[in-house]
């Protein structure tokens, strides 16, 4: 089998990528209009525009074809993110990489392949914007620079959308703190406000006029600091709503079904998601979920022969102040020696194909293993050769 490309920063590539913490899913609309302008550009039928995780081209934006993913290894862009350069394949159905590839063979008997990395500010390429024919082409090099100006402002799109989802994040913060700073000072100013009546109270029995003066100024002060309080908190929903930052059990699950039944069904493998009934709508923190758990997923499916079975069992333990999130993938597939999960929870897990054939890139669990951590949450695996694997994962949420 022939050894598939990786960048040689692969890892903090892939870190970066889920540091955006993206939906691929939800992106269709927002660059659709770059996707035209670039078959526009490129007098091309079809563009792209894909990125790239450690098992899973994501096309995020499609144009001229109804194409939302497809395995790493079976994709053109894979050798687009190794370089800094634009790619370009003259011809598909001549080059023995990619001539018996389903694009190629089937509809839309794609022919002519240029792609543009992604490129970050960091120097990491998390995907490709491309563009594909059915017959081949020369673009001339004012059109190429074209394509990589919609490349950039595909990148800068990106970008825009991160600092957008940190800035929401920190107005919930801002709220948050605003409602606590509101609770924090009724309780005090309560106290003041009843010592300064009893002060005042023995100040007309004693007539002390100074001390009923200062007296009269706390309570008055007082009460005006307590209405605003009252007020602060009286701004608050009476209906807990969904935040966009936040996931329920049932969500999550409709999400990872849309996500990644597409592979089970292309592999004949069940895939199934279960969740918690009776905690099915606390709300929880998305960060990194669908990072962690769609590598989980896609490794799973990866080392699962056909006919065999995908799990995913979500449930959110309560737990007085915080919350915890537990999930377990498991496969029925080869299974593990303690050797290796030895060597995935110590961050030395090493490529290996799947069952299908697939190209194992190796840094697919070590990203989850870098995520879990990130969260201060744990990870375990249980295992044996030929009993399949389950991967269990304990992420803390505070709750809001």
């Amino acid at each position: 089998m022939q050894q598939q490309p990786i960048p040689n920063n692969e890892m903090g590539r892939i870190i970066e990528l889920s540091d955006y913490d993206l939906d691929y899913s939800s992106f269709q609309d927002a660059f659709k209009d770059l996707a035209k302008l670039a078959a526009k550009v490129a007098g091309t039928s079809i563009s792209l525009v894909n990125l790239i995780d450690s098992f899973t081209q994501w096309s995020i934006t499609n144009h001229g074809i109804d194409l939302q993913q497809m395995p790493r290894e079976d994709s053109v862009c894979q050798y687009t993110i190794v370089g800094d350069m634009p790619f370009e394949i003259k011809d598909l159905t001549a080059d023995e990489r990619f001539k018996d590839k389903f694009y190629v063979t089937g509809g839309p008997k794609a022919k002519y392949y240029l792609g543009v990395p992604l490129r970050t500010d960091d120097g990491h390429n998390i995907g490709a914007l491309c563009v594909l024919d059915d017959s081949t082409k020369t673009l001339p090099p004012e059109k190429v620079e074209l394509l990589k100006i919609i490349a950039d402002e595909i990148v800068n799109r990106l970008k825009a959308y991160k600092v957008i989802n940190g800035l929401k994040n920190k107005l919930h913060e801002a709220d948050e703190s605003r409602k606590k700073v509101a609770h924090d000072i009724r309780g005090p100013l309560g106290g003041i406000i009843g010592l300064a009546q009893v002060i005042s109270e023995q100040g007309h029995e004693n007539e002390i006029e100074e001390v009923l003066e200062f007296i009269n100024l706390i309570q008055r002060s007082g009460r005006s600091l307590l209405d605003l309080a009252d007020e602060i908190l009286s701004t608050e929903l009476p209906k807990r709503e969904l935040r966009n930052d936040e996931f329920t059990l049932d969500v999550l699950k409709e999400k990872l079904e849309h996500l990644y039944m597409p592979q089970a069904r292309n592999k004949n493998i069940g895939f199934v998601v279960n969740t918690s009934v009776s905690s099915a709508g606390i709300p929880f923190s998305k960060n990194k979920l669908l990072q962690i758990i769609g590598n989980l997923v896609s490794n799973a499916m990866k080392f699962t022969p056909e006919g065999g079975k995908v799990s995913v069992d979500l449930s959110l333990k309560i737990e007085g102040q915080s919350n915890a999130l537990q999930i377990n993938v498991a496969d029925t597939g080869e299974g593990l020696t303690e050797q290796v999960i030895e060597n995935i929870l110590g961050g030395k897990a090493e490529s290996t194909n799947g069952t299908g054939g697939e190209q194992g890139y190796g840094f697919g669990l070590a990203l989850v293993k870098h995520l879990v951590e990130s969260l201060k949450g744990t990870m375990r695996i249980y295992s044996q050769p030929g009993k399949g694997a389950n991967f269990e994962i304990v992420l803390p949420q505070v709750i809001k």
